[in-house]
């Protein structure tokens, strides 16, 4: 009888590869279909996935059926300034607003730099204290995330091998997780009105990429119609409109909601990746149990408490923000080249009626240094789709021009 394989043998052998908390994955020279995912080894909590000698990363992008969503998300995700080289001077492709000055945020960083030298907080706790007194939550009801990604990834991680359906087109980060935890998926195209067979239900409100909302009213019927389900709901993009959204305090009383938030859109911090999730106590602490120690950076920890005690300096001027968002929609419509999509938010989504929305983008870049987001990889979008999300009215008048330009060619 052919021994079972333990953490030592692996070790032993130089065969992990790559360890987040509780899924590992090992280097193994048969083919990923000869090995079921999510088998349990006999002495861990640890899952194994045998993955070909080409390494992990090749695993992640090549292990499940829909394999060319991860690759094409991981390439084709908006803010991808580094495709050109410093040409790029107004930047639509990113659903932050760039207006925002960030001189005071900076200065506070350099004057705690030295905080470097130390390990941060192992669990951010004093930064969750600082959410919870924000949002009038208790602690335990706060999770703070390496940016809303990682909570994606912790809930799907936490609720592994169950089945999810998700209303699209959204951000492909929530399937990209599900795979990877081996859930069962369901694409949905409309909000159901009634109760059907799932675990959980991923809903991102406000939409990215369309910028819509569900109404309050809507939504809080299904969650009371549906205690079965966890309700898990994205509201990053929450700043951005004047819809009412599901109350944060209210949600966290319940049993089967989990809110995702992102202090990266807010306050226009992308590249410092602070997110968190609230939810009721249950929850967070079954999502905690999978969270990674460390997770969560010294300058983020504290750009989350400056940016808190400061809110309202780096508030965006969203009355401005929606006057544009409707400017531009006109503008573009105006062409008849151009359908766009109703929205809620400052994101515009749009599609074009001749051309692709990669030769678009091309243009745009090269010639005006304008960078749009090529949205033909969001499930059930066509090579026609782009979105943007406006910024100042300079900035979206060099944009509508350069469009213009590119239509006539």
């Amino acid at each position: 009888m052919k021994r079972k394989c333990s953490v030592h043998d692996l070790i032993s052998t130089n065969q992990i590869v790559f360890c987040p908390v509780q899924t590992m994955i090992c280097r193994n020279p048969n083919a990923i279909r000869s090995f079921r995912p999510g088998h349990r080894m006999s002495n861990t909590r640890c899952t194994v996935f045998r993955i070909p000698q080409t390494g992990y990363f090749s695993y992640l992008c090549n292990a499940f059926s829909e394999t060319e969503h991860l690759t094409d998300m991981i390439n084709g995700h908006g803010d991808d300034l580094h495709r050109y080289a410093g040409k790029i001077t107004s930047n639509f492709s990113s659903n932050v607003y760039a207006g925002i000055r960030h001189d005071g945020l900076l200065r506070h960083i350099c004057a705690h730099w030295n905080d470097v030298r130390h390990y941060p907080e192992p669990l951010p706790f004093t930064a969750e204290a600082e959410l919870a007194r924000h949002y009038e939550l208790e602690p335990a009801e706060v999770c703070m995330t390496n940016g809303a990604t990682e909570a994606i990834y912790l809930v799907a991680q936490a609720f592994r091998e169950r089945r999810s359906a998700i209303l699209q087109p959204t951000f492909s980060e929530y399937a990209d997780a599900c795979r990877l935890h081996a859930h069962r998926i369901t694409s949905l195209y409309s909000l159901p009105d009634r109760a059907f067979p799932t675990d959980l239900l991923w809903i991102c409100n406000p939409n990215n990429p369309t910028g819509s909302t569900i109404p309050l009213d809507r939504l809080e019927a299904l969650i009371e119609l549906c205690p079965d389900i966890l309700f898990v709901i994205d509201q990053s993009y929450g700043a951005f409109t004047r819809q009412r959204l599901p109350d944060v305090r209210r949600m966290a009383a319940r049993h089967n909601v989990i809110l995702l938030h992102s202090l990266t859109k807010t306050f226009a911090v992308p590249g410092l990746r602070i997110g968190f999730l609230t939810a009721g106590r249950p929850l967070t602490d079954r999502i905690r149990a999978v969270r990674m120690p460390w997770s969560v950076n010294q300058p983020a920890i504290e750009a989350a408490h400056y940016l808190l005690r400061h809110a309202d300096r780096y508030t965006p001027d969203l009355d401005l923000l929606l006057a544009e968002r409707e400017r531009v929609a006109a503008a573009l419509k105006g062409t008849r080249a151009i359908e766009v999509w109703p929205s809620d938010t400052h994101i515009l989504l749009a599609e074009l009626r001749i051309g692709k929305a990669a030769s678009l983008k091309t243009y745009l870049a090269e010639e005006h240094g304008i960078l749009i987001r090529d949205a033909s990889n969001f499930h059930g979008l066509s090579d026609r789709h782009f979105r943007l999300a406006v910024q100042s009215p300079p900035e979206n008048d060099r944009l509508l021009r350069a469009i213009d330009r590119w239509l006539s060619l």
